[in-house]
């Protein structure tokens, strides 16, 4: 079988990669190598195909013996914490995040609300194809009923994130026509913020279709008509959010970032002045937090790795320039509608506009690359490639003092097939 798990879950087109089939055998296996039979949350986007994979899953753990417990429709972080809350061993979640509307997913969440470890996963994917010679029968076949308070129960943990309410805050809320749409405005709503929505019918054959985090032009064009302060983007599964300020322009993930880290440093809650982003963040993003004495660590790209390394170290801040930030305090798995919450709590909470508050660096050009391999398993041990990468890194630094050497850093970091790195704002990406 070909490796099925990717640096997040499993994702391919819904009924031809990902079919029916495939996903009632990754359901029995997860409910015995993740689960142990034991009981399982489940959530969903709003994708056309989502209904059909919930019903494959729901089979393949109940046939393990596992017992489901249906979420519905709610963002994939609401599985994360509703794993926790109810106490179970496991939660998946079935959604393509930012993919297009053919695409689906699956991902797993162990009892604590982090993602699963490599080490699982792999046990998953080799018993998929070993039927077990146990499988239960009887009353000990798992069963399936549905969380009635799911969104109540997140949208109230929601709320209790934020330390300031966000009466006379105007927000406009795009929620992709996804996992957002009824959690996203009415945790705004009860917050106190007056709400414009857009997007927010669950209609899963346009979800992520020219809205959303991924084309932000109609968030900011009804941000300046209605005279907002902000405005969100959500991706399908909201697990990640951009904003629009004041004045219209897109505020990034590092941006969010870097401007939750300085009100956390603030309020003497940044535990170690540390701050976790990934090899792609701006090196303008790096040296303005140093300025403030907070160290930045380079995790790999992924909101996996930059939680896993969050935990390693005990940073309560991190995420990646594409919007996936975590709050650890809050969350275990990045959160668009709580950074979102956030945000906007650090420009009520303060005399700023969100324009202001998020320019806290000036950002260094920046080039990204996306360079395909034949074996990606080969890189970690070709040493006369990693060679060439040092020498194109070193040949690239200083890059930013003198703009004439970015064309060619960038040709030769192209012709050795990798990158001068984050720190000279040329990133190429092998893959």
């Amino acid at each position: 079988m070909a490796k099925l798990f990717g640096t997040d879950g499993i994702r391919g087109v819904a009924n031809r990669d990902l079919t029916p089939d495939l996903v009632l055998a990754l359901g029995r296996a997860a409910g015995i190598e993740a689960a142990r039979r034991g009981t399982v949350v489940v959530g969903r986007d709003t994708r056309v195909s989502g209904p059909m994979l919930e019903a494959a899953l729901v089979a393949g753990l109940c046939s393990a013996g596992a017992s489901v417990r249906l979420a519905g429709v709610v963002p994939t972080p609401a599985v994360a914490f509703l794993t926790r809350e109810q106490e179970a061993d496991a939660g998946a979640v079935i959604s393509a995040s930012h993919n297009p509307v053919q695409d689906n997913g699956i991902k797993f969440f162990s009892s604590d609300g982090y993602k699963l470890s490599a080490d699982l996963e792999e046990s998953i994917e080799q018993a998929m194809s070993h039927l077990p010679s146990d499988l239960p029968v009887g009353a000990d076949v798992g069963t399936a009923e549905r969380i009635e308070d799911a969104s109540d129960l997140y949208v109230d943990h929601l709320l209790r994130s934020i330390d300031v309410p966000l009466a006379g805050l105007r927000v406009v809320l795009d929620c992709a026509h996804g996992a957002a749409f009824e959690v996203g405005p009415r945790a705004f709503k009860e917050a106190g913020a007056t709400v414009t929505v857009l997007h927010a019918e669950p209609d899963g054959t346009r979800i992520n279709v020219a809205c959303g985090s991924t084309d932000m032009a109609a968030l900011a064009k009804q941000v300046q008509a209605t005279g907002a302060d902000m405005g969100f983007g959500f991706d399908g599964d909201a697990d990640r959010v951009l904003a629009i300020d004041e004045g219209g322009q897109e505020v990034d993930g590092d941006r969010i970032i870097a401007l939750s880290a300085l009100r956390l440093k603030e309020k003497g809650a940044l535990v170690k002045d540390l701050v976790v982003g990934t090899v792609m963040a701006n090196l303008g993003f790096r040296r303005a937090l140093a300025e403030h004495g907070i160290e930045v660590l380079a995790a790999p790209v992924g909101d996996k790795f930059v939680v896993e390394q969050m935990r390693e170290t005990g940073a309560v801040l991190g995420g990646e320039q594409s919007g996936h930030v975590i709050f650890a305090e809050h969350s275990t798995t990045g959160d668009g509608v709580l950074t979102a919450l956030q945000v906007a709590a650090a420009v009520a909470g303060s005399d700023a506009t969100l324009s202001r508050l998020a320019h806290v660096f000036e950002p260094f050009p920046q080039v990204l690359l996306n360079v395909p391999v034949r074996d990606r398993a080969g890189l970690e041990d070709a040493d006369e490639l990693w060679d060439k990468v040092r020498a194109a890194e070193a040949n690239a630094a200083g890059f930013h003092e003198d703009a004439d050497r970015l064309p060619q850093a960038v040709d030769i970091a192209t012709g050795v097939g990798l990158h001068a790195t984050h720190r000279h704002g040329l990133v190429v990406h092998i893959g």
